[in-house]
C-alpha cells in the first residue's frame, strides 16, 4: 500500500502519541500501586485476612503500637512479619513497625533481652510483650494485642479446699483449660483456701466459687461476705444441690437456688441426654449483647433473682419453655410432675451489679451450672467464649466483653484410616503403575510398526 508523505508523517505522529500515552499509563498505574494499597482475598477459609476477633482485638487499642522485629535479613522472615503486620495495619493504621538485624546491632538485641532471630517486642504505653519465632501465628500475636490491652495485674482467685473445681488440675471435673485461656489472655490465677490463708487478697479482681462438695466453715463465708461488702467481684458457679453453708451468701445476693435438675426433650434430641441443655438464645445484658454461638450446660439447676436494695439485676439467659426442673431420677423416662415439678422457662444465668461510693461498679455473676467450664465441656459450642466474657465483665474489661476467643480458622483435614489408605493406593501405586503400563504400551505399539 502506497503512503503519501503526509500520511507517513500522520502515521509516525499516531504511533508517537500512541507511546507517549502507554508511557504515561505505566507511570499513572505505579503512581496509582504505590499510593493506593488494594488487596483482595478470595480463598474460601479468607486465610490471608484477619478473623474478625484479631480486628476486633486490633481496633480496641487507642493508643499506637510499635512493634520492633529482631530478624536478620537471611530467609524470609523478614517478608513474613511484615505480611502479618500489614494485615493488622489496615485495620490499625498506628502500627509502627521496625526491623531491626541482630547481626549488625548486638547492643539492641540486648537491650531488648531479645533471644531469638526472629521475635518480635511490642510497646504499647508502658506495656510490653514479646513473641518469639515458635509462636508466630495470627492467634499468638492477637493474643499479646490483648494482654497489651488490659492494664496492670488481673488475679482471678479460686476458692478451695472443700472439693472445688481446680485451675491446676486436669481431671474432667476440674477447670484447667480455662486457667490456661485465662493465662494466654494476661489474667492470673491462684487457688485460695481460706483455711490457711483467712482474708481474701486485696489485688482479687475476680473470686470463683466453682462448685463446694463439702460444707464451708461459718467464718469463711464471713469472709466472703465482707469481700463482697468491701466491693469485690465475684463468679459463683453453683452445681444443682446443697449450698454447703453458702446459704447466708445466697440470701444476701436475693438469690435462691430452685430444686432438681433441668431437662430439656429439644435439647434431649441434640445432645442425647435430657439433662445437657443447649442455649441459643440470650438476653440484653453486655455479657451477652450479640452473642450468637451455642452453649452447652451439662447438668444446671434453675435461679431465682430477687435483686437486693441497691443492685440491678439481669438475666443472662434462660432455658426454653419446654423445659423444666425435674426433682425425680433422672435414669429411666421422666416426665413433668405438676405438682412437684417447675415448668420452664427457668433462669440459667444471672448477673448483679451496683454502684459503689468510690463510683466504682461491683459486678456478681451467678450461673447454675459448673460443669460448662470444665476440662470436658469447654470445647463445646461457644462455652470458652462465653467464660471469657464472663471474666471479661467481670474485671471490669468492657472493651473486650464479646470477642470470639477463636482467631485462629481450623484449615487441617482430618481423615479416617481408610481415607489415608485411599490416597496411598491412588498416589503412590495405582497412578504411577497406570502411567509406567500406559507408557510401556505405547512403546510396545511403536516399535510394531
Amino acid at each position: 500500500m502506497y503512503h503519501t508523505p503526509k500520511t507517513h508523517w500522520q502515521l509516525r505522529l499516531m504511533n508517537l502519541i500512541f507511546v507517549l500515552l502507554f508511557l504515561l499509563a505505566v507511570g499513572l498505574l505505579q503512581w496509582l500501586a504505590r499510593e493506593y494499597h488494594l488487596q483482595f482475598d478470595w480463598t474460601r477459609m479468607h486465610r490471608h485476612s484477619l478473623a474478625p476477633a484479631s480486628v476486633a482485638v486490633a481496633e480496641r487499642l487507642k493508643e499506637p503500637l510499635k512493634i520492633t522485629a529482631f530478624a536478620s535479613q537471611r530467609g524470609e522472615t523478614r517478608r513474613l512479619i511484615q505480611e502479618m503486620v500489614g494485615r493488622y495495619q489496615k485495620h490499625k493504621p498506628d502500627i509502627q513497625l521496625e526491623f531491626i538485624d541482630p547481626d549488625t546491632a548486638p547492643e539492641r538485641v540486648r537491650a531488648a533481652g531479645v533471644q531469638f532471630d526472629g521475635e518480635l517486642v511490642f510497646e504499647y504505653g508502658d506495656a510490653r510483650e514479646s513473641l518469639p519465632p515458635t509462636q508466630f501465628n495470627e492467634q499468638n500475636f492477637t493474643n499479646a494485642l490483648t494482654r497489651l490491652g488490659h492494664r496492670g495485674e488481673r488475679w482471678v482467685v479460686f476458692l478451695s479446699g472443700h472439693g472445688e473445681r481446680s485451675p491446676d488440675k486436669q481431671a474432667n471435673f476440674d477447670l484447667s483449660t480455662w486457667a490456661a485461656q485465662l493465662h494466654k489472655r494476661g489474667f492470673k490465677t491462684k487457688t485460695l483456701s481460706l483455711g490457711e490463708h483467712p482474708q481474701i487478697p486485696q489485688n482479687t479482681t475476680v473470686l470463683v466459687v466453682a462448685g463446694p462438695r463439702t460444707r464451708l466453715l461459718a467464718g469463711e463465708v464471713k469472709e466472703i461476705q465482707n469481700y463482697l461488702n468491701r466491693g469485690g467481684n465475684l463468679l459463683w458457679l453453683h452445681d444443682p444441690g446443697p449450698l454447703f453453708g453458702l446459704e447466708p451468701l445466697a440470701e444476701n445476693l436475693g438469690i435462691e437456688f430452685q430444686p432438681g435438675v433441668i431437662v430439656d426433650p429439644t435439647s434431649e434430641s441434640i445432645t442425647g441426654n435430657a439433662a445437657a441443655i443447649v442455649i441459643t438464645k440470650y438476653g440484653a445484658h453486655p455479657v451477652v449483647r450479640g452473642f450468637a454461638d451455642n452453649t452447652v450446660f451439662p447438668q444446671a439447676g434453675g435461679i431465682s433473682l430477687n435483686a437486693p436494695e441497691g443492685w440491678q439485676g439481669s438475666v443472662l439467659m434462660d432455658t426454653r419453655p419446654s423445659s423444666w426442673s425435674e426433682t425425680g431420677p433422672l435414669n429411666g423416662p421422666i416426665q413433668l410432675d405438676k405438682g412437684r415439678d417447675i415448668r420452664g422457662p427457668l433462669n440459667l444465668a444471672v448477673a448483679l451489679m451496683r454502684t459503689l461510693d468510690n463510683k466504682r461498679e461491683q459486678r456478681v455473676i451467678v450461673v447454675g451450672d459448673g460443669d460448662f467450664l470444665a476440662n470436658t465441656y469447654l470445647p463445646n459450642g461457644g462455652n470458652l467464649e462465653l467464660g471469657m466474657s464472663l471474666t471479661n465483665w467481670l474485671s471490669q474489661d468492657d472493651a473486650f466483653v464479646n470477642i470470639p476467643v477463636k482467631t485462629a480458622r481450623d484449615r487441617s483435614l482430618d481423615l479416617g484410616r481408610g481415607g489415608q489408605i485411599a490416597i496411598v493406593a491412588v498416589f503412590l501405586a495405582l497412578l504411577p503403575i497406570t502411567l509406567v503400563s500406559s507408557g510401556v504400551w505405547i512403546w510396545l505399539r511403536r516399535r510394531k510398526r
